[in-house]
């Protein structure tokens, strides 16, 4: 494992950032890739492919834009196989983020969902808002939804 520090983003931080570079989301994001590793899963990946695919993206993005940034992410980040399973989220789709952050041995969680959020840790993992991440004062959205 490299020295660097690990970090597990949720689908909607990592569309947020990708729609809107100088967002909180997007500012997140960069700091997470710049100052260490963001973990994949293949379940995470599967779910950004459907997400990224959704036409409500398309007024931002063309789908090849979106194809190309999933792309590179899958290629600049680190692809884990979950060994161990966890289910601990009230939404039982967010339990992969936490067996991500738990296998991947995360620095943290970042998210904007309430329910990961709730959790507050997991693990010993810290879950925080992309604003808690990059220390802003949380008076703006945390990120775009994505459902739907």
């Amino acid at each position: 494992m490299s020295g660097k520090r690990r970090y597990v983003l949720d689908a909607s931080v990592i569309v947020s950032a990708l729609l809107f570079e100088q967002s909180i989301p997007g500012q997140a994001f960069q700091t997470a890739h710049c100052q260490g590793e963001i973990l994949l899963s293949n379940d995470v990946i599967a779910e950004l492919a459907s997400v990224l695919t959704r036409k409500k993206f398309d007024r931002y993005l063309t789908q090849d834009e979106r194809e190309e940034f999933l792309q590179t992410l899958v290629r600049e980040s680190t692809i884990l196989e979950i060994t161990e399973p966890v289910q601990a989220c009230r939404d039982p789709k967010d339990d992969k983020y936490l067996a991500l952050a738990v296998n991947g041995q995360a620095a943290c969680l970042i998210t904007g969902d309430r329910d990961l959020l709730t959790l507050v840790s997991y693990r010993g993992i810290p879950i925080l808002t992309p604003g808690q991440f990059v220390g802003e004062p949380p008076t703006q959205p945390v990120a775009a939804t994505i459902d739907q």
